[in-house]
């Protein structure tokens, strides 16, 4: 039985577990300019500290030791080190040529660790390649005297996330998870992008989609009620469907109980603490 036979037989029996915030577990090493450096990035020229992703690269002893954190405190799934690992993240770094290295890599720790732990303790343990939104909207204008104006363009958009799949598949994820979606447009584009990457490579791993409620209204940034989310993408074939960051766990109840009610999928959650 391969992984994903294996995560699905899993589902049928009981909840998985997933990882907590990476962002705040690399805060407590009160990391240097040099840590995010490292040697291969010495002499870059722009200031990169701060920029999370990099350390898997020039820190992958701090980035495995928080993988490990999670699955001795029981998580089933780890999320790489990736959210920002896409050229438009990595622009504002002038960073856009190492994207494929920082998914492999992230990936390739992830897959270790997680290895590492099914192996000892004989329970199989998944690693989920994390997609995140990027820091550019397709729905919405950056311009409020512009309306009209897009900062990216959808073909573009689709284009970074499929070089980010290509990273984390080689790395070795057993799942794509596009996460902390606030426009669906978005969405769309890395669902469209990690479709291609699959047939292009004849693969298929499974796919989960988390969006981001982020306010007390309960709409997306881009305007949709979480239903109007959920039907936005209910026509691809994903895993599982789900919300996280911005409300904390009683405030995103009503919100997946609309979930659990309407989508034909498996429901994640993972509020902000």
């Amino acid at each position: 039985m391969n992984r994903t036979e294996s995560l699905y037989q899993i589902l049928k029996k009981r909840i998985l577990v997933l990882d907590g915030a990476m962002g705040t577990m690399i805060q407590r090493h009160s990391l240097s300019e040099e840590d995010f450096r490292g040697d291969r990035f010495k002499s870059h020229p722009v200031s990169v500290k701060g920029n999370n992703d990099m350390l898997s690269i020039t820190r992958p002893d701090i980035i495995k030791d928080i993988h490990r954190q999670y699955f001795e405190a029981g998580a089933d799934i780890v999320e790489t080190n990736t959210f920002s690992s896409n050229i438009i993240s990595m622009a504002d770094y002038e960073m856009e040529d190492a994207v494929y290295d920082l998914n492999y890599e992230s990936a390739k720790i992830a897959r270790e660790v997680a290895d590492e732990f099914s192996e000892q303790r004989d329970k199989p343990r998944f690693v989920a390649g994390s997609i995140g939104p990027t820091n550019r909207t397709l729905s919405l204008s950056p311009d409020v005297n512009d309306p009209g104006f897009r900062a990216i363009s959808f073909d573009e958009l689709q284009q970074a996330y499929y070089d980010q799949v290509h990273g984390l598949v080689d790395g070795g994820a057993d799942i794509l998870l596009v996460e902390t979606v606030f426009d669906t447009l978005n969405a769309k584009a890395a669902l469209k992008a990690i479709r291609r990457f699959y047939d292009d490579h004849g693969i298929e791993l499974p796919v989960m989609v988390s969006g981001t409620i982020t306010d007390a209204s309960g709409r997306t940034l881009s305007g949709q009620t979480t239903e109007a989310f959920l039907n936005s993408l209910s026509h691809f074939p994903i895993l599982s469907i789900g919300l996280n960051c911005a409300l904390g766990a009683e405030e995103l109840r009503p919100y997946l109980k609309t979930l659990s009610e309407k989508a034909p999928f498996h429901v994640s959650a993972h509020p902000n603490a």
